[in-house]
């Protein structure tokens, strides 16, 4: 059928493992990459197809770069292997990690160059939204970019949110969302150890807290691992240094001051300097009990 492509995703972790399978599902034909040549095998086993990345990027409809930060973004588009050169004209690049937005544009700006289309796409959604595809995707870039993408974007994605006509704003608003969510994922573990030292434990206050005012997305996500003293890692304290760091980054060029950012990116560093980096950003709550020498559950 026509509407159905030729698609690489490269980064098949929590994340990008879940859009392929998506993308699978929706009878694309999808070439699956990562360093990890376990994660790549689980995917083939998974029916993702094979072949070399020299031997199938002439053939590719669209690249979905799901890795970590834009290192490595621009590491698998332009770097010394990378897939950009091999594409045909027309064929379209899906970026989907959090990056600065000057970095969106200059990425664009080259794959334009080679007469390709760019993606300004962050997602949002954890992994279980991802393996359902139904992630909400920030996404800005020219008209003919949004069309070529528009497959892939529909197997992967609840919502797209069409955010602008160039590179840029999709990356903008991701570094917004991320502000809120690592705040807000800080201030649950905050006021479930506060409420700890009144002798109310996690279960509690998440039963009483998120039927009131003082809920959000995030605190009904994440206490509930507090709760339970499950860590296992769904999104890890270590991306928050990076995603924060953006944020701030940001705000320093637009001499903008983001003094409860900074305050959140000081727990997560705290967390990760004390062996939490791999666990669940959850984990952060382990900062305050420390500090206030509190044994969580």
């Amino acid at each position: 059928m026509a509407d159905k492509k030729t698609i690489a995703v490269f980064g098949l972790g929590s994340m990008g493992m879940g859009m392929a399978q998506s993308l699978l599902r929706a009878g694309h034909r999808v070439h699956g990459f990562d360093l990890n040549p376990d994660a790549v095998a689980r995917f083939t086993d998974a029916g993702g197809a094979a072949g070399d990345l020299p031997e199938v990027a002439g053939d590719l409809d669209i690249v979905m770069t799901v890795v970590l930060n834009a290192a490595q973004t621009e590491a698998v588009l332009f770097g010394d292997k990378g897939v950009a050169a091999g594409l045909k004209p027309g064929a379209a690049i899906i970026a989907c990690a959090t990056v600065a937005p000057d970095f969106a544009r200059r990425m664009e700006a080259q794959a334009e160059a080679l007469g390709l289309h760019y993606l300004d796409a962050p997602i949002s959604g954890g992994a279980a939204k991802a393996a359902q595809g139904a992630l909400s995707i920030m996404a800005s870039g020219r008209a003919g970019a949004f069309a070529a993408a528009a497959p892939a974007l529909s197997a992967t994605a609840e919502k797209v949110f069409e955010l602008g006509d160039q590179a840029g704003p999709g990356s903008a608003m991701k570094a917004i969302n991320q502000l809120l969510a690592g705040v807000h994922i800080a201030a649950a573990a905050e006021a479930v150890t506060f409420g700890m030292t009144q002798g109310v434990d996690p279960a509690q206050t998440l039963e009483v807290i998120r039927q009131c005012a003082g809920t959000s997305w995030m605190f009904e996500n994440r206490v509930p691992h507090i709760a339970e003293g499950d860590y296992t890692p769904r999104s890890s304290v270590n991306i928050w240094p990076k995603d924060l760091g953006i944020v701030l980054d940001i705000a320093r060029e637009a001499r903008f001051s983001a003094p409860l950012a900074a305050a959140a990116l000081q727990q997560f560093l705290a967390a990760a300097g004390s062996g939490h980096g791999a666990d669940d950003d959850a984990a952060v709550a382990q900062v305050y009990a420390r500090n206030a020498g509190l044994k969580l559950p």
